[in-house]
């Protein structure tokens, strides 16, 4: 008896963990799918790049795991393996059935009735030729965008959407059209990590030095998203390696900030200044000192709730930073 309220308390358990993975599940973006346009915000990718929904998952698997262990184990002592056979079977299924449900409707074989602005700017997100090409055969702007005047180009060069990228610039499409945060298809197309998109922006006359609000050139964004490639092609091009933003950093002073050794090696071997300073004064050796001292001080004194970007936490706290550790 105590075995069967064991094994119905355990099964409850991981029934309620299943769900609660189906719910991350849903709120994740599906492979393949770049972050949305609507939630950007550039301060963030600045501090932090592309890492948000990568951190977050993460720490879910890892709370799963932890809980799960006990409850493992107890399911194979009370009931046996078959259990957690089944269990897992289970699991495969929801998955499946929750990936079915967050794919796109297929694309209708003929557009009757007239498309909407909405749904042309969807169409350009989810790949659908015909209703693109059904709103400019009706004479639609090329250049239609949303409230935060964002077109489909911007969007499509996000997704990296070729055909439909060519469909709009042959339809008179703005290359450096920018939206409500000056970024323009240019900028989107590195945020999204397409270099075939770069190159074809770039040959249809696309600025590769525009700025946003935040004085960022596309090489920062590329070198914030950390999409090698792109970062290789616009050195190849001769661009600015030192060019700064609003705050002053350079694309070094970034890449050292988020850990992008890769890039780091190739923007120093293409000149990038290790002794540049950006507006609070600080050289990309200096972020990396910072780091350095802060990671040292968080694993010799970690205190709850006093975690920090680790190159401003002394400063807002108004503590002095500890002595940096030199780099060898």
């Amino acid at each position: 008896m105590a075995s069967s309220e064991a094994l119905q308390r355990a099964t409850a358990l991981i029934e309620q963990r299943l769900a609660q993975e189906e719910n991350e599940q849903k709120l994740q973006a599906p492979p393949g799918q770049k972050m949305s346009m609507d939630a950007l915000v550039l301060e963030d990718e600045k501090h932090h790049g592309a890492q948000s929904l990568a951190l977050q998952k993460v720490k879910s698997q890892e709370r799963v795991r932890k809980t799960s262990r006990d409850l493992r184990q107890e399911i194979i002592d009370v009931g046996g393996i078959q259990n957690l056979i089944e269990l897992r079977k289970k699991r495969k299924q929801k998955k499946r059935e929750a990936l079915a449900a967050q794919e796109p409707p297929p694309e209708p074989q003929e557009i009757t009735g007239p498309v909407d602005d909405e749904t042309f700017l969807k169409a350009a997100v989810e790949g659908k030729m015909k209703v693109i090409d059904k709103f400019l055969a009706d004479g639609g702007p090329v250049d239609t965008c949303d409230q935060f005047h964002r077109t489909a180009l911007h969007r499509a060069s996000l997704e990296g959407h070729m055909d439909i990228l060519e469909k709009l610039l042959e339809s008179g499409a703005t290359v450096d059209f920018q939206d409500r945060l000056d970024c323009t298809a240019m900028h989107w197309a590195c945020r999204g990590g397409h270099l075939e998109v770069v190159k074809l922006l770039q040959s249809r006359g696309a600025d590769t030095s525009v700025r946003d609000k935040l004085l960022s050139t596309p090489l920062h964004v590329a070198v914030r998203t950390g999409h090698v490639e792109i970062v290789e092609h616009f050195l190849s091009l001769g661009l600015d390696t030192n060019a700064k933003d609003r705050e002053g950093d350079s694309a070094l002073h970034d890449a050292v900030r988020l850990n992008r050794y890769k890039i780091i090696k190739l923007l120093l071997l293409h000149g990038a200044d290790m002794m540049a300073k950006n507006l609070a004064g600080k050289t990309p050796a200096d972020l990396v000192q910072l780091w350095q001292s802060d990671t040292r001080q968080a694993l010799e004194h970690p205190e709850p709730g006093s975690e920090q970007n680790g190159l401003e936490g002394h400063v807002e706290n108004g503590q002095e930073p500890p002595q940096p550790v030199p780099v060898q």
